[in-house]
């Protein structure tokens, strides 16, 4: 059912015709826009179908007549002034309106709504110019499916900014971190070259084909107003940042102070440390309230195939002679495996931990 998925999704569909109000109203009741009842969706004060002889001059209508009009679900005999009227009228209600439309008299609408869709098949020439969009196939359920594909590629892009910037902030927080403590460099310059190379490109372009959320068209939609990151986001940024330095200068301190490496030996341990660390923090990426293990990241096949080829590259930094010598990167010993197995899994913990604790507001991915 669309217009139920609609519902759920927080879209409202209003339909605005210039039928008469007994066909509109027969035609609403089958696609199920009346389903609900006024009561239950619209408020309790709104008409099933309003004619558009009783839509006055929009300036001149009371508060409560407009709050009426916004929650009607059909509009009948209307004009194509009218509906110039109640687009403007829901939109500075706070509203997002999406127009379709088809006719040469729907082209003011079009142009006057946030996104105009036209349709593709049977619309006329000028609806389809002044429209946003154009429906091919003229099927509404299409333009579910695309807020659908929509809401997946926003949080797509969202998962790829929070992974990037999570990583790099780490990164310089690290040196900076070592800096002040007058501590010996844990990363050299080359080695955070190799790594952004590896780090910034496979695992993240990975994340940007991630299959949408199942319960994306479960919730209502986000504020028009709301950034890419939101003040939660910065704030998961600073915290997984803070515990990639806990655990980087953490391994680092090991391999110098436990287990009496030299330095070039403790570097290779905080490098590949922070490596690992940040190829693990992929699953980060989930979203809150998903599953540790089936969620949109696990079930992307580019995330493995990415993991894998990083993994290699970052042996092949180790191993490789010529490379592992221009790294300046020595192989570590099994129990420096060990250490720096443990201390990359450290920021994959603390994430999980910190995305499984409940909230009260709206799930975000990683935040």
């Amino acid at each position: 059912d669309v217009i139920k998925s609609c519902r759920q999704a927080g879209i409202r569909v209003v339909m605005v015709t210039g039928d008469q109000a007994l066909t509109a109203r027969n035609i609403g009741e089958r696609l199920g826009l009346l389903d609900d009842g006024q009561g239950a969706d619209y408020g309790g004060e709104a008409e099933a179908v309003v004619h558009g002889s009783d839509l006055k001059d929009p300036e001149a209508l009371s508060d409560e007549r407009r709050r009426q009009l916004i929650r009607t679900p059909i509009f009948a005999r209307v004009s194509p002034r009218q509906k110039l009227d109640l687009i403007t009228m829901h939109q500075r209600n706070g509203a997002i309106v999406a127009m379709t439309g088809d006719g040469v008299n729907d082209a003011p609408a079009l142009k006057k709504a946030d996104i105009g869709v036209a349709m593709g098949q049977r619309g006329t020439q000028v609806a389809r110019e002044a429209a946003d969009i154009i429906l091919k196939d003229d099927s509404f359920r299409t333009i579910l499916v695309a807020v659908e594909q929509g809401r997946a590629i926003f949080e797509n892009i969202r998962r790829f900014i929070l992974f990037m910037l999570s990583g790099n902030v780490g990164q310089m927080m690290i040196v900076a971190a070592a800096i002040l403590a007058g501590a010996p460099l844990p990363l050299l310059p080359l080695q955070i070259l190799y790594l952004n190379m590896i780090g910034d490109v496979f695992p993240a372009l990975a994340l940007s084909v991630c299959e949408g959320d199942p319960n994306n068209m479960r919730r209502p939609p986000r504020s028009a107003a709301e950034s890419i990151l939101t003040r939660g986001h910065w704030i998961a940024i600073a915290g997984y940042g803070t515990v990639f330095t806990v655990a980087v200068l953490g391994a680092f301190a090991v391999a110098l102070l436990v287990f009496e490496m030299d330095q070039g030996a403790a570097v290779t341990v905080s490098f590949l440390t922070l490596a690992f660390a940040r190829l693990w923090h992929v699953f980060n990426m989930r979203e809150r309230g998903a599953g540790i293990f089936s969620n949109t990241v696990t079930r992307n096949p580019w995330i493995w195939g990415a993991l894998g080829l990083c993994a290699g590259l970052l042996l092949l930094g180790v191993y490789l002679p010529g490379l592992s010598d221009v790294l300046k990167m020595t192989p570590p010993t099994f129990r420096a495996w060990a250490l720096i197995i443990g201390a990359s899994l450290i920021p994959l913990l603390a994430g999980q931990i910190w995305l499984s604790l409940p909230r009260h507001t709206k799930p975000e991915a990683a935040g």
